[in-house]
């Protein structure tokens, strides 16, 4: 049995958290054995050997292979209506009793907030699952237009929602003051999809094909303002009462390659 103290399991889930997919060969191993074997803390203990890191991690591997489920198209799970709720607006549902039918997610569309350029980006599919030791479902996820060197892990309560809609110039008269909306924000050097609230809308009279008002928006991560056509807004499937973390952005990041 392989006798890691409290303090070395921690350490070896952080670095199993920061490695991902990667794989361990023998000389990391060895160099993990080392570094807690020469710890303060493990004096009087017998040293470590690299087997026995190498044993942690693929015994870890196992536990992780139980948790997940893969699928080259789509997240294909069936879950209660409050776990879909939890997907769909970022709030459990008010509901919990057992028994309701379970819920096919996969004709849903989604959208994720990218944990390198804390943008939004609309998801092509979810290519497999996982239930990390919170209890927390995770999610990797391919993003639409990009290839797998993109793909990423994500927490769903945190960084995934059903996909915003695109405004429509004859539904101009659905937004309203303080609507959490998604708002295409273009600057010289980088254009991206964020998150704002409707601070005012400016309505005027216009036909059903092209919409005239101006929208005021202040954007969560910067509180800036500015007005906006409504071509650069798309609105949320529904109003959820849990707002989204305001994360500065990080738009000079090489997201994609």
């Amino acid at each position: 049995m392989d006798k890691f103290s409290k303090d070395e399991v921690k350490e070896l889930e952080r670095i199993h958290k920061e490695m991902g997919e990667k794989s361990v060969d023998q000389n990391f191993c060895k160099s993990v054995a080392i570094s807690f074997s020469s710890s303060s803390r493990r004096a009087g203990k017998a040293s470590l050997t690299w087997e026995q890191v190498r044993h942690w991690f693929q015994n870890k591997l196992k536990e992780s292979e139980t948790n997940v489920a893969s699928s080259t198209s789509s997240m294909d799970l069936y879950v209660d209506l409050s776990e879909a709720s939890i997907l769909r607006n970022g709030q459990k549902s008010s509901s919990n009793a057992k028994g309701k039918q379970a819920e096919d997610i996969s004709e849903l569309t989604f959208e994720a907030r990218s944990s390198k350029d804390v943008a939004w980006h609309d998801v092509a599919s979810f290519l497999n699952y996982r239930v990390v030791s919170t209890g927390e479902l995770e999610v990797r996820i391919r993003y639409a237009g990009f290839g797998k060197e993109q793909d990423e892990w994500m927490n769903v309560k945190e960084g995934v929602r059903e996909r915003s809609i695109p405004l429509e110039p004859s539904e101009c008269h659905k937004v309203n003051d303080g609507d959490l909306v998604l708002c295409f924000l273009e600057k010289d050097d980088y254009a991206l999809y964020v998150d704002a609230h409707i601070v005012q809308v400016l309505r005027r009279l216009h036909g059903p094909t092209e919409c005239r008002c101006i929208f005021v928006v202040r954007y969560l991560h910067d509180k800036t303002e500015e007005g906006v056509p409504w071509n650069r807004l798309c609105c949320r499937p529904t109003q959820e009462e849990n707002v989204p973390e305001e994360i500065p952005l990080n738009p000079l990041e090489d997201l994609w390659g």
